[in-house]
């Protein structure tokens, strides 16, 4: 009788401790062509985003969090692999257009995913909304689920309307899975649904599970909910902000932004309906600034989408884990989305010795509220004209270089600007010439990042 107890005594014992070691799951929310200002708790004057800002008010805001890119698939791709995208070969917006020289581009099977590594290590994984690393009709090998998602609900293309679910390469775009299909409903409201369901199915399993939510939403076809169809295989009807007034742009804006705020309030609500939300780590943060038809930037930063100034890739990011991450702090530190890949690893205890990472793991921002050690970021932009400019952050001193007038892809008329952020947070004075070791030493650094990541990258196929 002694030894049963002893027995059933050190079962209990194993499997309260196995209780305590789970895994948390991880809901990663990106919202597409969100500026700065997007939601009221980053200063949006128009409207409140209540359930978003109820994810502040419980967790941590980074003040100064960055896309890796200042479009859509360069940031994806940084995303998903930890890495400068530039190593990837996707620098550019995979393009619609077949005859672009980005159309035919991809995430490559070679790369290595959060998604995968952590499917390895026990995770049931899944993904909603916009892939954008490649087109089906180019290679079978860039759906989703040869990347590391066990599911897969969304579209492939840079945007769909969101109610005809025509991409932006006039071709239907919405799947289950690698196999396409007839839906009806508003796309946030199926991104919703289905990431609502992901987490019912696999909330109480004993498998942690990861959740990868790309929102539609605020990018064009400016739609709201009612709206007719902008987009058939046809062509396009595009509402054109110009011919309307800021009132109505705002309206749009808002119409398109709160779905995503009650999407989070579905989550939250099912989190706690199953008993997890202490065990869920969530980081919501948008793929880069914002753009001229909703007006979601923040006025004291300077540019939008596709600029490397701070508007093209200062974005508003929160970062929520009820009893781990102190609720209503904020941080300072400079982010970046490169990051996300090394901190889940980070969370989930896995080894990470063998895996090559350009991001660093915020756990030690996240829960002890601690400063990063110093390092550089870099920014390289290639536009779908074929023009570049490149950045790099040191501390607060920021260098902006672009090449007015050089060929398609081109880096020649190098043309040199550089702020100090920490007085200049628009970068309005450049201090170039009167920096001008400065200048000269980050511009360097910056020639030999690119050179470095360059020689690294994959091959992709070209047209």
């Amino acid at each position: 009788m002694k030894k049963y107890f002893q027995i059933f005594f050190f079962v209990i014992f194993a499997a309260s401790v196995a209780a305590a070691e789970k895994r948390p799951n991880f809901i990663v929310i990106m919202v597409d062509d969100m500026g700065y200002a997007g939601v009221s708790c980053f200063g949006n004057p128009y409207f409140k985003t209540p359930e978003i800002d109820r994810l502040a008010a419980e967790g941590m805001k980074f003040t100064d969090f960055h896309s890796s890119g200042t479009v859509c698939s360069p940031t994806r791709a940084g995303l998903l692999t930890g890495l400068y995208q530039q190593r990837t070969g996707i620098e550019a917006v995979i393009h619609p257009h077949s005859d672009h020289p980005e159309h035919r581009k991809g995430l490559q099977p070679e790369e290595t995913t959060f998604a995968e590594v952590l499917k390895e290590e026990g995770y049931h994984t899944g993904m909603v909304g916009k892939w954008h690393q490649g087109y089906p009709h180019n290679s079978n090998l860039y759906h989703p689920q040869n990347h590391g998602f066990d599911e897969f609900y969304g579209y492939h293309s840079g945007n769909i309307d969101f109610v005809s679910h025509v991409g932006d390469h006039n071709k239907h775009d919405w799947w289950h899975g690698t196999e396409e299909v007839e839906e009806e409903g508003y796309a946030t409201d199926l991104i919703n649904q289905y990431a609502d369901k992901f987490v019912r199915n696999n909330g109480k399993s004993e498998k942690p599970f990861c959740l990868y939510i790309a929102h539609l939403a605020i990018h064009n076809p400016i739609q709201v909910r009612g709206d007719p169809v902008r987009r058939t295989e046809e062509g396009w009807n595009r509402w054109n902000w110009r011919e309307h007034s800021e009132e109505e742009r705002i309206e749009k804006l808002k119409g398109m932004t709160l779905p995503i705020d009650e999407g989070l309030g579905m989550l939250r609500k099912t989190l706690n309906e199953l008993g997890i939300a202490e065990n869920t780590f969530i980081l919501f943060f948008s793929d880069n600034g914002g753009t001229s038809e909703g007006p979601s930037s923040s006025p004291k930063f300077r540019g939008l989408k596709s600029s490397v100034y701070e508007g093209g890739h200062r974005v508003p990011a929160i970062a929520c884990w009820p009893g781990k991450i102190k609720a209503g702090t904020v941080s300072d530190q400079t982010a970046i989305s490169i990051d996300v890949m090394p901190t889940l690893l980070s969370i989930a205890r896995v080894d990470t010795t063998l895996l090559k990472q350009d991001g660093v793991d915020l756990s030690p921002v996240l829960f002890e509220q601690k400063e990063l050690p110093p390092r550089h970021l870099f920014w390289a932009s290639l536009a779908n004209s074929g023009s570049r400019s490149e950045a790099m952050r040191d501390g607060p001193w920021k260098l902006i270089v672009k090449h007015p007038g050089a060929k398609r892809g081109g880096f020649e008329n190098e043309k040199v600007e550089l702020y100090n952020l920490s007085t200049d947070p628009g970068e309005s004075v450049d201090l170039s010439k009167e920096q001008s070791e400065r200048s000269k030493t980050m511009l360097r650094r910056l020639k030999s990042w690119y050179q470095k990541v360059a020689a690294d990258a994959t091959i992709q196929p070209t047209n």
